[in-house]
């Protein structure tokens, strides 16, 4: 056993660990009762549904109905286990998962400011709950096709508005564009979600989930339709001007480019199994440097990247993290605690003259911020058990010719995508795009072996 398959628990077995748990053992006390309800007999279509309209009016809603819905998911997710078989259900990730939030309520009790951690905590507890959720009905390859469906079609009536306004002109709602940069003048969109650089959050997982459906659906139709649906996701994209979600469509593009060689490789002759990776690398290379350097709004827009404190917003994000740095540093163990009611309480203690923040601009930062170096370091537990789930389960989809691996390469590069994006930004937390992390991280789970046992062992017993 090798030490990395030790430490991302890949030779743990979840079940065994939920029947030792005492606090598992609470699964199943209802057990009886669910099988005499009627109700519970469709518990899981009634979960999908649910998700389904999470998914379906995230963007659309304002944050405090969409917190009734996460609350309802809670909810329903807790009738639903404490009904269910104990000790099935888990995975590697649930368990790191846990312990996530395990630090989390730990840098809550130690908190300086314990009132407004409790906020973020119970936040952070509605998107883990409904990680748990997905996690259980996604595991039905049907709900999994529905649920990702509903993604793809809310993305496309939210990128047709975008583009409506890129047609039609739009009015900022902030000085989204530093004015004394040569793209001032530029138009970003920001559809229904009011913020261009959270519309870019939001798009990075559907236009990757868009691509693969284009080989996932049946049919010529269907296949136009996500044609449609993965190019104007990565036009709107482009057109919010986010130079974080640039990144982070540029970096997950580019894993999901190796992903679907990795997956072809073995149906290619031999000349494409040699030379298609250069080949297709400095085609995608090639197509970037015309774009940038054909085009100016989008040339001064990469360019004010390396402007440093030049840009006006590069400039506001490094005294931030300057403050940042100084919090972190005078609470490094534990933080001071999840959320952002939390971190606006404190950070004013730190702030520089006329550099006001509501987060800290860096998902590592704030991170690192809230639960310190402990809480740090059980989340980069949690990603590497989380990658580390995701290679297995693709080589075995990809050696079965099993087509749910696509959708496996999707979640995999929406991960990255939103990972590159929060290095220099925050909006991964607002509820739009946390509900899309936690939907890959549950995407990814889903096909954890134990979870198709459980499927398949209650379809022969319905």
């Amino acid at each position: 056993m090798s030490f990395w398959q030790t430490l991302t628990l890949a030779s743990v077995d979840p079940a065994q660990w939920g029947q030792n748990s005492l606090i598992h053992r609470l699964v199943g006390l209802l057990r009886p009762w669910r099988d005499s309800s009627y109700l519970l007999r469709w518990g899981e279509p009634l979960a999908g549904l649910l998700l389904a309209l999470v998914f379906g009016t995230a963007p659309l809603l304002p944050n405090e109905a969409l917190g009734l819905l996460l609350a309802a998911a809670a909810g329903f997710w807790g009738l639903l286990t404490i009904s269910d078989d104990r000790g099935r259900g888990l995975t590697p990730i649930h368990l790191t998962v846990l312990a996530y939030w395990g630090i989390c309520a730990i840098a809550t009790m130690l908190s300086p400011v314990k009132l407004a951690a409790m906020i973020g905590l119970a936040k952070l507890s509605l998107y883990l709950l409904l990680f748990a959720l997905m996690a259980r009905v996604l595991r039905d390859s049907r709900w999994r096709d529905r649920i990702l469906t509903v993604l793809l079609l809310t993305s496309l009536l939210v990128s047709c508005y975008g583009m409506r306004q890129w047609i039609f002109g739009v009015e900022e709602l902030a000085t989204w564009v530093d004015p004394n940069s040569m793209g001032e003048n530029t138009s970003r969109v920001y559809s229904f979600l009011g913020n261009p650089n959270l519309l870019a959050g939001y798009l990075v997982p559907p236009t990757f989930y868009g691509a693969m459906a284009v080989f996932r659906w049946p049919g010529l139709v269907r296949k136009a339709l996500a044609v449609v649906i993965t190019t104007l996701n990565a036009l709107c994209l482009i057109l919010t001007y986010s130079r974080g979600g640039w990144i982070g469509f540029v970096a997950g593009g580019f894993v999901l480019v190796l992903l679907g060689m990795y997956w072809l490789s073995p149906r290619l002759p031999r000349f494409w199994q040699r030379w298609l990776f250069p080949i297709v690398l400095g085609g995608l290379a090639a197509l970037t440097v015309v774009a940038v350097t054909g085009l100016e709004p989008l040339r001064v827009r990469v360019l004010s990247i390396f402007a440093g404190r030049g840009d006006s917003s590069n400039n506001f994000r490094i005294n931030v993290w300057m403050s940042v740095l100084k919090m972190i540093h005078d609470r490094p163990v534990l933080g001071i605690g999840p959320g952002n009611v939390a971190f606006n309480k404190v950070y004013p203690l730190y702030q520089q003259a006329r550099y006001t923040a509501l987060s800290a601009y860096s998902i590592p930062l704030e991170i690192l911020v809230e639960c310190g170096v402990i809480g740090f370091s059980i989340f980069l537990w949690v990603l590497a058990t989380t990658f580390t789930q995701a290679a297995i389960q693709l080589q075995r989809l990809r050696s079965l010719g099993d087509g749910q691996g696509f959708w496996l390469m999707g979640a995999i590069a929406s991960m990255i995508g939103m990972l590159g994006h929060g290095l220099f930004d925050t909006v991964w937390y607002r509820p739009e795009v946390n509900t899309l992390w936690w939907l890959n991280v549950a995407v990814i789970a889903s096909f954890y072996p134990g979870f198709r046992e459980l499927t398949s062992t209650r379809r022969e017993n319905g």
